[in-house]
């Protein structure tokens, strides 16, 4: 486990720091911390979370604030604590596993308003932001199922609980009724040796497109997709610049846009604790650059796909 770091980032903005207040139906924030599980120089899911707390500060003017390292009780009840006593009134957990964390002890805190990602815990002052993965899955399914040449596609998740995992599954099978899926679990987001060896194993299986749905890891299997010659659908973020044309696409959560939208809902009194989902309707997924190998008429169908269940909330196998 790596070491609890105790490093923290304070980014000033000029004037003076007001306490948090209810005004008529608005909430005034002024300072916002961020627990970060690993660090903010992974490239992958730490990073994004640290560039959206920085366009808290930017498009909101409220100060930040954050720890790297956070990964158990005893270190978020001391990181809260002292984020507390520095007056952030907004704490967002940037992983599913602060949830659990934040339900043991937002009561001794019903100043703070906690945020966290992908959970189903909440109460006045705990909010759960999802994304909406089973779509995002689901157009992976498809680009993977119209790509594959020996109609062996694979999908390495982090846990079964991952919602994309079955959208995938349905996407391919939508696109390619041929196809068969290999599905295998790590158990965790940075598994990145275990990843490469369920990789390997799918490579003497045939597979030729492959969709990491993981964290760390992700850009280990891509540069090896790459490094091979056969396809891999990048995860989180737009990962062309690693893997090149072999990424025929990207399933891109912006988490920095939805910690932005949250804080704005927030400060407008229009987010009270609970647990909310967002996706491509709200542009907080999209896909990423397409690989020149995908044909047009392919990437015409997704565009057009998506804008459809942008409209009815339906993906194309349940309209």
């Amino acid at each position: 486990m790596r070491r609890f770091m105790t490093f923290l980032a304070i980014i000033l903005l000029s004037g003076p720091f007001l306490a948090s207040c209810q005004q008529g139906d608005h909430y005034q924030i002024e300072r916002v911390g961020m627990l970060i599980e690993h660090t903010i120089n992974d490239q992958t899911w730490g990073s994004k979370g640290y560039h959206g707390l920085l366009d808290i500060q930017e498009n909101l003017n409220v100060e930040v604030l954050f720890r790297e390292g956070v990964q158990t009780q005893q270190q978020v009840n001391i990181a809260v604590e002292e984020l507390s006593n520095q007056g952030v009134q907004v704490i967002i957990g940037h992983s599913s596993i602060y949830g659990e964390f934040f339900n043991r002890i937002q009561s001794s805190y019903p100043d703070i308003q906690f945020i966290y990602v992908n959970g189903g815990y909440s109460a006045d002052n705990l909010i759960s932001l999802n994304f909406n993965s089973l779509a995002m899955g689901f157009f992976a399914g498809m680009l993977a199922g119209e790509m594959t040449e020996t109609n062996q596609v694979g999908i390495i998740a982090a846990f079964e609980w991952q919602p994309e995992v079955e959208g995938f599954y349905e996407g391919v099978m939508y696109q390619n009724k041929n196809a068969k899926v290999n599905v295998q679990y790590v158990n965790g987001w940075d598994e990145s040796p275990l990843a490469l060896d369920y990789y390997r194993k799918m490579r003497e299986e045939q597979v030729d497109v492959i969709y990491p749905a993981g964290d760390a890891y992700s850009l280990a299997v891509v540069e090896s997709a790459m490094s091979e010659g056969i396809y891999s659908i990048g995860y989180v973020n737009d990962q062309q610049a690693q893997g090149g044309q072999s990424v025929l696409s990207s399933t891109i959560q912006h988490i920095d846009k939805l910690y932005v939208y949250a804080l704005e809902q927030l400060m407008d009194g229009n987010l009270p604790g609970g647990i909310y989902n967002f996706g491509f309707t709200e542009d907080v997924i999209s896909m990423g650059t397409y690989s020149n190998h995908v044909p047009q008429e392919m990437i015409d169908l997704l565009d057009h796909l998506i804008e459809d269940y942008k409209d009815t909330g339906l993906l194309p196998h349940q309209s």
